[in-house]
């Protein structure tokens, strides 16, 4: 520009140039335009230097008729003048625009948090919505006077999975999410489900007496005919049957009768194939099911998710696989029966008492006391919808949180599904009018899903992550679940990744409990957060899946009971009226509260610039279980010396959870350290807060056989836990025992931990590998 000015004041003294050129050229990384001005002593001196001669022996013998041409009269000075207008217009214009360019582009530097410090404020991912706003637009969106005609809308007497009425809901849902502008789409899948049968019936028979014939079934049961000695087990749990080895008691062909309740059905049926039962009879109890003598139970036993006859990979209709069977499915009986059937078999038991507070009709059972259980369940193929819709974001739309609900159910499955459903629909109306009528721009994308077939063991959900899991890496980075968001009022419950810990009690603290008395961590943490309010996260939960199958961080919760767990679900009496029992008529008002808070939480994570996830928690969790198995090692290691012998170290082990340490600390420093003014900075610390939950998975067990293959909160002889009852197993010298697996099983869990640290730490030049 010193050159232009140079030039133009030459002009204005009457130096003579022949003319002048302008070249515009712009930066393609969005860097500030460039003015380039060349004038013709320019490219004489350019010529010049470039040593040919006759170019300048040509321009010079030019510049006296040049002159002569440019002489000052009023004509030349008033185009000089128009001339030296546009260069100055042309220059403030650029300016102008460049420096706009950079007060409109997204930036990261005012979110930068460290991720294990509170923040108080941030600014948007849209630069003209602060965070205060959204909370306030979604509060005065979400109201509870719109939940009843919602409910009317999606309440259904029969909606199983794959039925007409399924459908008919599911379409209702899609067309909802097409009204509010979004873009929609279908996931179509061919599972196979076992059903009660069409003639016929299940049966059971006690002592040669009248059969029953319980309308209720157990979905995956093995089928078939048993004849065995019947025995009273409780829940069910491991450790009720813990106490009956104590006793001695030969659980080998018995037939089992266990409450409903505590544990999931599947589990119960599990639990009873270990110790060799040859059938399990499963009922409510009428401490549990007050007045509910005659209520039919309705469920699952399949010890997995999805469906169990296309594990690891999903029931498209085009799929060639051969048939194969999910490690999930029991070998043995299992059914349902009502309060009274049960009743009628316990007052007739003879042999020992039960333990202590195991119930008044606590006899267990003889071997004289002898029950049929038959089973004559059909297993058929349907075809099943999970329905889409899409909130696109503004600046990394390929990346996005995923909020879902449970569409089917038994029978009206009020509170199984309706509730949740009408939550997602809410939500996504809400959220689509923010976007569309106040300006609010997320900067990630939000897909609504509605699944079907979540009655059969979130099948719908957990064939959606088959069929799309190399889609979904690295791009869906978070699941809120919707399933039995109220069943009471009295409690609220969080089952999460240990990665939204600090999101959730930070969104506690923003939503107001019921009636405005005060916020929901006041009303329900009393405290303590971590003990009053977060419980683990279940095998029959639908976000499982997502976590320990798939490495998404997974959140579901619920206002709750006193009781352990709602009684009307797998049955047909979950109705509006019922829960409206259970919630003092406030359904509709804890359904606002419960919208509110999944809002808060998916507009959190697609409204700030870094993901409001603390890598730190998983720290603390590694450290805790290091040290348990340290313990047991050397436990080991003093009292069974040929078993595992001396030279097992626990030095590697600890070494990995070490480098996961240093590099989620390192993870904070890099962020107050970098320049996050850009927005690919922002991508990349995310992608690396992205990648920890799916590297927790185990790469070395196959999909198929270990599903749930996250190392520290999945199931299966992969996870720390299993390392821990192995380590049991071996100190009291149990035969079944193997030291050299345990070994392997060790090995593979110290470089499962240590890899999550490398992807943790960044690039490869700054892994902290002293293994």
């Amino acid at each position: 520009m010193d050159q232009a000015r140079s030039t133009i004041s030459k002009i204005f003294n009457g130096e003579p140039h022949s003319y002048t050129r302008f070249n515009l050229t712009q930066n393609m990384e969005g860097d500030n335009s460039q003015v380039e001005m060349k004038l013709s002593s320019d490219i004489d001196e350019e010529v010049g230097e470039n040593g040919v001669g006759d170019n300048r022996n040509h321009n010079s013998n030019r510049k006296p008729y040049v002159a002569q041409k440019l002489g000052r009269t009023p004509k030349n000075l008033c185009f000089m003048a128009a001339a030296t207008l546009l260069i100055f217009i042309i220059g403030y214009l650029l300016g102008y625009l460049v420096h706009r360019k950079k007060d409109l582009a997204p930036t990261c530097a005012a979110s930068v948090v460290r991720l294990d410090e509170e923040v108080a404020h941030e600014t948007g991912a849209a630069s003209l919505m602060d965070w205060d706003d959204v909370k306030k637009l979604l509060s005065h969106k979400v109201t509870a006077a719109n939940f009843e005609p919602v409910f009317r809308e999606f309440s259904s007497a029969n909606h199983r999975a794959g039925s007409p009425e399924d459908d008919a809901l599911g379409n209702k849902v899609i067309q909802k999410f097409k009204e509010y502008g979004m873009k929609t789409w279908t996931d179509e899948h061919f599972v196979k489900v076992q059903d009660r049968p069409t003639s016929g019936s299940n049966r059971v028979v006690f002592k040669n007496g009248n059969a029953m014939h319980p309308e209720g079934f157990l979905s995956y049961s093995a089928t078939g005919q048993v004849t065995g000695a019947a025995l009273y087990a409780y829940y069910g749990q491991e450790s009720d049957l813990s106490l009956l080895q104590d006793r001695s008691i030969n659980m080998t062909g018995r037939v089992m009768l266990v409450r409903a309740g505590r544990i999931s059905l599947a589990e119960k049926v599990a639990n009873a194939a270990k110790m060799g039962a040859s059938a399990v009879l499963i009922y409510p109890d009428a401490t549990d099911y007050m007045n509910l003598d005659s209520i039919q139970l309705f469920g699952h036993v399949h010890m997995g998710s999805g469906d169990p006859y296309t594990p690891g990979f999903p029931s498209f209709n085009h799929t060639q696989f051969p048939p194969v069977q999910s490690s999930g499915l029991p070998k043995i009986l299992a059914q349902t029966i009502t309060t009274n059937m049960a009743a009628s078999i316990l007052k007739q038991l003879g042999g020992q008492d039960g333990p202590t507070g195991w119930g008044v009709l606590n006899k267990l059972g003889e071997e004289s006391d002898q029950i049929t259980v038959e089973v004559n369940n059909i297993l058929t193929e349907k075809k099943i919808n999970n329905v889409f819709g899409v909130i696109k974001g503004f600046v990394d739309a390929d990346r996005y949180v995923v909020i879902g609900a449970q569409r089917d159910a038994w029978g009206p499955g009020f509170a199984a599904s309706t509730v949740g459903t009408s939550v997602l629909v809410e939500l996504a109306r809400s959220i689509s009018d923010m976007v569309k009528n106040d300006g609010f721009k997320p900067r990630r994308s939000i897909v609504f899903a509605s699944w079907s077939a979540g009655e059969y063991g979130s099948v719908g959900a957990t064939e959606w992550l088959e069929g799309y899991v190399s889609s979904l890496s690295m791009k869906a980075f978070s699941y809120i679940n919707l399933d039995g968001v109220v069943t009471g009022q009295k409690g609220f419950k969080v089952a999460a990744s240990p990665l939204m810990h600090s999101l959730i009690e930070s969104t506690l603290n923003e939503v107001n409990s019921p009636n405005n008395a005060g916020t929901l961590f006041s009303r329900f943490a009393k405290g303590n957060f971590e003990s009053e309010v977060l419980v683990p996260l279940k095998l029959d939960n639908a976000a499982y899946p997502f976590l320990t199958f798939s490495g998404i961080p997974s959140v579901s919760f619920g206002f709750t009971s006193d009781k352990s767990f709602y009684t009307f679900f797998g049955t047909e009496l979950d109705t509006w009226d019922k829960l409206n029992l259970a919630t003092g008529n406030q359904v509709s008002q804890l359904a606002e509260i419960a919208t509110r808070f999944a809002g808060h939480m998916a507009l959190r994570l697609v409204h700030d610039h870094l993901l409001r996830m603390d890598v730190m928690k998983y720290d603390k969790i590694i450290r805790t279980r290091v040290a348990q198995i340290n313990g047991k090692v050397k436990a080991v290691q003093r009292l069974q010396p040929k078993r595992l012998p001396k030279d097992l170290t626990m030095q590697w082990l600890m070494s990995a959870s070490g480098s996961y340490s240093r590099a989620s600390r390192n993870l904070a420093t890099d962020i107050q350290n970098s320049d996050l003014e850009d927005i690919e900075m922002c991508r990349i610390i995310n992608d690396r807060i992205m990648a920890v939950e799916r590297n927790f998975l185990s790469p070395f067990v196959s999909p198929r056989e270990n599903p749930f293959r996250h190392i520290l909160l999945g199931s299966g002889s992969h996870s720390l836990e299993a390392l821990s009852v192995h380590l049991d197993a071996l100190r009291t010298d149990n035969p079944e025992a193997d030291a050299n697996l345990f070994r392997n099983q060790f090995a593979l869990a110290t470089w499962t931990i240590q890899g999550c640290a490398n992807s943790l730490a960044g690039d490869v030049w700054s892994l902290d590998n002293e293994i």
